[in-house]
């Protein structure tokens, strides 16, 4: 097992917000029955390994495990007494219902939880439907304040032919709902939680919003936010918050390893490749995979967080060792020089 290790992770302000988060935060899909069950007493040991690390900034939503991440969130944080040290975020944008009375959605990831709360989600962006799921949210962590909200999978990207359906639910009221919130100080920073850095351009262009949490489009094998999204956001003041910087695994486990995954998926021949080559040069300079993964990341100015999960305490360790691990810059130098980075990417650490 992989011996613990506590870092002193910088915090970074989100955005206009007065919520700042550490550097290295903690998302739950995998503990929400993400390809395999996780009881209770396994969230908990996770949570405070986490925390025992460094990690003060915590991620859940309605959907994981269709409510089951944030009802053992809010649980574990009381249970462990560490709830007024650490920023929690959730989002909005689905209302869960219950599972005998309504269909269940066709999603572009389609995740099958393992051991699900007896819900299922439907999609509402409307004043009304961001309200409930608001309260319900609540109600599953039992906390009387939520740090971050954060509208959930909103554009084309997730909902394809019916994203125009959306835009105009959340248009038409769902801003209001938003402001409402943040203005009354139920929530102290407002963004989106998406796959894609269009729609968070789109949102911060027609409402102020503090931050986003964009999975999986920022990493080393995803560098089309360099091209203009990322600086436009810089502009507006807008905080990254980044997930998915193993793409799903394939950057945590490299290609060698059985059940790796690009984006929830297969991963594509070109993806192999361009990984082994990742794989040769971080073998070169003795840089684990994973630790290239989280560092690239976190030294664009316009990431405020990166967002880790882990299914138990030993990949929490490896994560937290991982963050500490020097890199030199030599390392960064020969990744352009192969062509494996563009040269616009940042590569010197912030903090």
């Amino acid at each position: 097992m992989t011996e613990p290790l506590k870092n002193n992770y910088p915090t970074r302000k989100l955005g206009k917000s007065n919520v700042s988060v550490t550097s290295v935060g903690f998302g739950t899909v995998p503990l929400a029955g993400f390809k395999a069950k996780a009881s209770y007493a396994d969230f908990e040991n996770v949570i405070k390994a986490a925390y025992d690390g460094g990690v003060r900034y915590f991620d859940c939503a309605p959907m994981y495990g269709f409510g089951k991440a944030e009802y053992y969130l809010g649980h574990a944080l009381r249970e462990l007494g560490i709830r007024k040290d650490v920023v929690v975020s959730t989002k909005v944008g689905r209302v869960l219902k219950a599972a005998s009375r309504v269909k269940k959605l066709d999603t572009v990831y389609g995740i099958e939880w393992v051991d699900p709360l007896p819900f299922l989600d439907t999609y509402d962006y409307t004043y009304d439907g961001i309200m409930r799921s608001f309260e319900d949210s609540q109600a599953r962590l039992a906390l009387d304040y939520i740090d971050v909200l954060l509208v959930h999978d909103l554009g084309r990207a997730w909902h394809r032919d019916e994203a125009d359906i959306y835009w105009e639910q959340i248009r038409k009221s769902g801003y209001k709902a938003l402001d409402e919130l943040r203005s009354s100080g139920a929530v102290s920073a407002l963004g989106l939680g998406v796959n894609e850095t269009e729609s968070v351009v789109t949102v911060a262009r027609e409402f102020d919003i503090d931050c986003s949490l964009i999975a999986g489009r920022y990493s080393l094998l995803n560098h089309e936010p360099l091209n203009a999204a990322f600086a436009e956001l810089q502009e507006r003041n807008v905080s990254v918050i980044a997930g998915g910087v193993f793409n799903s695994g394939i950057l945590a486990t490299g290609v060698k390893a059985r059940g790796a995954t690009y984006d929830y998926g297969a991963v594509p021949e070109a993806i192999v490749n361009k990984v082994s080559a990742l794989e040769t040069v971080c073998e070169k300079y003795g840089v684990p995979l994973s630790a290239a993964a989280i560092e690239f990341v976190l030294m664009h100015p316009a990431v405020a967080t990166v967002v880790l999960g882990a299914q138990n305490v030993d990949e929490v360790h490896k994560n937290v060792s991982a963050t500490a691990k020097p890199i030199p810059g030599e390392f960064w130098a020969e990744l352009k020089l192969q062509g494996l980075l563009p040269e616009n990417a940042p590569t010197t650490r912030l903090d």
